[in-house]
């Protein structure tokens, strides 16, 4: 094999795995689920229906196409209790939770859907009551899967449930890896470790091969020029 059929072997190998690559990480679209912090969204470690705010705090939800939890958009209105909870005075034995809902843009609406306009609202709800209680009291319709993942708020969207889409659209992102978008309390998976963060093959595994390739080449060039 000449030297010149040493480069071609590696450019082949090269190109075929590039070519393998996807241009754009897949995303999930569903709803995230977060909650406030000192006038700050932070993803929450646990989900709407075990998660209990206490009186004065916020809950946000935002719908969105995110690749996975740590990608997730956050709402795009403030965590602020007081400006939500302004008009429900304090009342014994019940405690007040700021919602927030955001439901997204166009651009990670569903086909055939337009997404609604955010709004908020204070829930007055039990001591004891969840995150998914609080929710419930002010925005109904609720719609969950048999996984007890959160499909739709007040009806949006009408079809689907963190269903995968081509790929993830990216604006100002937040929060930490959480439950994923499949219904689980596991954080998202970031792949076996022969991938890169989009899917595609890492630049060690392209390296990996590419010099096994030039290496058994190169064997059979120097057992050719022994037996010449």
């Amino acid at each position: 094999m000449a030297r010149g059929g040493v480069a071609a072997a590696v450019a082949a190998v090269l190109l075929t795995l590039l070519g393998a690559a996807p241009a754009q990480a897949a995303g999930y679209r569903y709803w995230s689920f977060w909650q406030g912090s000192g006038g700050q969204w932070a993803y929450a470690t646990q989900g709407p229906a075990t998660a209990r705010p206490g009186d004065g705090e916020a809950v946000g939800f935002r719908f969105a196409v995110s690749a996975d939890s740590s990608d997730a958009a956050k709402p795009r209105a403030a965590a602020d209790f007081a400006a939500v909870c302004a008009g429900t005075p304090a009342q014994d034995g019940t405690k007040r939770v700021a919602v927030v809902l955001d439901f997204g843009t166009a651009a990670d609406a569903p086909e055939g859907e337009t997404p609604p306009a955010a709004r908020t609202a204070c829930a007055r709800v039990g001591e004891d009551a969840s995150a998914g209680e609080a929710l419930a009291a002010v925005a109904k319709p609720l719609r969950y899967d048999s996984s007890a993942l959160l499909c739709a708020i007040a009806g949006y969207p009408r079809t689907g449930c963190g269903e995968q889409v081509g790929g993830a659209k990216k604006e100002s992102r937040g929060g930490s890896a959480q439950p994923s978008p499949t219904g689980s309390e596991d954080s998202g998976g970031t792949g076996s470790g022969s991938g890169d963060e989009d899917g595609g093959p890492s630049a060690g595994l392209i390296g990996g091969i590419a010099a096994v390739v030039v290496l058994g080449a190169a064997a059979f060039w120097q057992a050719r020029r022994r037996r010449g």
